[in-house]
């Protein structure tokens, strides 16, 4: 153990070691993502309950994490982003335990609940753990190789899902993350360095009001194509979001030691490239949330064919992530974040030719979504790093990643309500064909948001 120890100090060994740490929690949050929604059937049948409840095991995991990013980050920044690293690894394992020994349903939510605050706290900080271990010239190059392995996580959770639950049932998606938790907190508490971070005095209402305001707010963009959009519920949410977020933002002008210091803001990079950042995300689930009810209960394609197909996304992204991320460390980011976004539109426009589907049509528009996305994800992460001060990298790890969750919720909201109201439009006279015409309409539109997000990210101005 000595050896091992000793070995783990020598510098260039170890930065790749530190980087290891945070592939290994990457891939096992958004494995752990990807991997549950496969099982939500049968863990309804296990439980005897409806797809209301289970909905909720889904609902509190993104719920909680997306709420609790910018406070870990922040908490990072101020006791160091190691303990909250460690004890995210910890608890996220813990909580598995619990979700693959819940007796009802309501215990599994609970556990889900805690699982989520886990894998928050591991999400919140591994950009900054990366931005603190490399130098700007290495840089994108390590968040290249980590966002290969965010792909690598959401192309694998599907299938192995799908064996697991079939094979050992709904109770293996979980435990099997007991072991790779065992591993990740050990293995970091022995890598990871011991820093101190800049002790003051915690925000407790800067982080209760962001809590409350992007809760509120995600809860109405995901729900509100059931509840309805003007249904009084959704525009209660609405209104609770509007007014803790100005409670939020006045709390934060007149703190002295603030959770998010909004001069960040200021910074065009930083802002422009967390705009492009959200509709990045966006555009990625519209594809992948539309795409298989067309190629499944439109289309009639098997579930297992339906999915081999869908992977070319997500390994193309695999790919291309580490070599776009070693080009921004020579040449920036903002021609290959612009570039990227300009292939997804193209990708988009390929899939949305969906009257008459096309096998090679539809994973070249999948490829070049994938190809898109890699080419933007590791210059664009490299960008709002490299513009956050030393002192909030925290805050600004847990600012992109809170960009990822809104974009996702954003993506399914946007592109639900515009298919469901154009397939209500069609449906008088289009008969069967109004679900493809929908898509059409829908994917367009996603074509359109993205070259938006050409266009930021190339007005924001700066190369790294």
């Amino acid at each position: 153990m000595l050896h091992l120890i000793n070995w783990t100090k020598h510098p260039v060994i170890r930065k790749w070691l530190i980087h290891s740490t945070t592939v290994l929690g990457v891939f096992m949050s958004t494995l752990d993502a990807s991997i549950v929604n496969i099982a939500m059937p049968e863990i309804t049948t296990y439980f005897h309950t409806t797809l209301n409840n289970v909905e909720w095991v889904v609902m509190i995991y993104l719920l909680l994490i997306s709420s609790l990013l910018l406070t870990y980050g922040r908490i990072g920044d101020m006791y160091g982003h190691r303990p909250v690293f460690i004890s995210g690894f910890a608890i996220f394992t813990i909580a598995s335990l619990f979700n693959s020994l819940a007796p009802n349903i309501w215990l599994l939510i609970v556990s889900r609940a805690l699982q989520a605050l886990g894998a928050g706290a591991i999400l919140a900080v591994v950009q900054a753990i990366i931005a603190d271990t490399f130098s700007p010239a290495e840089r994108g190059k390590a968040i290249g190789l980590n966002a290969m392995f965010v792909s690598l996580g959401l192309a694998t959770g599907p299938s192995l899902g799908g064996f697991l639950v079939q094979s050992f049932g709904w109770q293996s998606i979980f435990t099997i993350n007991i072991p790779i938790g065992i591993l990740g907190t050990f293995w970091a508490w022995i890598v990871l360095p011991k820093k101190d971070g800049q002790p003051q005095k915690f925000d407790f209402g800067g982080a209760t009001t962001a809590f409350i305001s992007l809760s509120t707010f995600l809860l109405a963009l995901s729900h509100g194509q059931v509840w309805g959009w003007n249904s009084s519920l959704v525009m209660a949410l609405f209104f609770a979001t509007l007014v803790t977020l100005s409670i939020f933002t006045y709390i934060e002008i007149r703190c002295p030691y603030p959770m998010f210091h909004f001069t960040l803001f200021r910074n065009r990079v930083f802002l422009a490239s967390n705009l492009a950042a959200m509709i990045n995300y966006l555009t990625q689930y519209t594809v992948t949330f539309l795409m298989p009810f067309y190629l499944v209960n439109f289309l009639t394609m098997p579930e297992k064919a339906a999915g081999y197909l869908m992977s070319a996304f997500p390994l193309t992204m695999m790919l291309v992530s580490p070599v776009a991320g070693s080009l921004s460390d020579r040449f920036g980011s903002r021609f290959l974040t612009s570039a990227g976004m300009g292939i997804i539109c193209a990708g988009i426009l390929l899939l949305s030719h969906t009257e008459n589907f096309h096998y090679w049509l539809t994973i070249a528009g999948l490829a070049f979504v994938g190809i898109g996305t890699g080419l933007f994800l590791a210059p664009n992460n490299n960008a709002i790093m490299g513009s956050a001060p030393k002192n909030q990298l925290g805050v600004a790890s847990g600012m992109l990643a809170l960009m990822r969750n809104v974009g996702q919720v954003m993506g399914v909201a946007v592109s639900g309500a515009i298919f469901s109201t154009q397939l209500a439009r069609y449906s008088h006279w289009a008969g069967k064909a109004s679900f493809p015409l929908a898509l059409h309409d829908t994917y367009l539109a996603a074509a359109v948001i993205g070259a938006i997000g050409a266009i930021v990210c190339w007005l924001r101005g700066g190369q790294k």
